[in-house]
């Protein structure tokens, strides 16, 4: 699952501590990631590790211009996991992996600074 990133556009309009809470966004670890050449942009599957309650999860994410397949797995990265699945291709995308634009409008991906659980909630 992916959006199309838009730097420099203004912030949305305000919302409620409620609509925030509303959107389950998870820490997991990459336990699997690989080539996605069906895409119709440079993609890879991801398959995350959201542990105990919520587990393993598919995602694509178009992350190919800064990351290489071996160096995700192990990764511990952001994503919504309260979206309903998307069929890309032949790809079920369970899960909104997050990232930001780079200057060029890249993807470069959410992750903690320091490991943490998986499976925890941010806040």
């Amino acid at each position: 699952m992916h959006l199309v990133p838009q730097p420099g556009a203004p912030a949305q309009d305000n919302i409620t501590l409620d609509q925030f809470l509303a959107v389950d966004i998870r820490v997991g670890t990459i336990v699997e990631a690989r080539p996605f050449p069906e895409a119709r942009k440079p993609a890879y599957r991801l398959t995350i590790d959201f542990g105990g309650a919520i587990g393993r999860k598919t995602s694509s994410a178009q992350i190919t211009e800064h990351y290489t397949l071996e160096e995700l797995v192990g990764r511990q990265v952001a994503a919504v996991v309260n979206f309903p699945p998307r069929q890309i291709g032949p790809v079920r995308s369970e899960v909104l992996t997050l990232g930001f634009p780079d200057a060029d409008g890249k993807v470069v991906l959410v992750s903690p600074s320091v490991p943490v659980p998986d499976g925890g909630r941010l806040f």
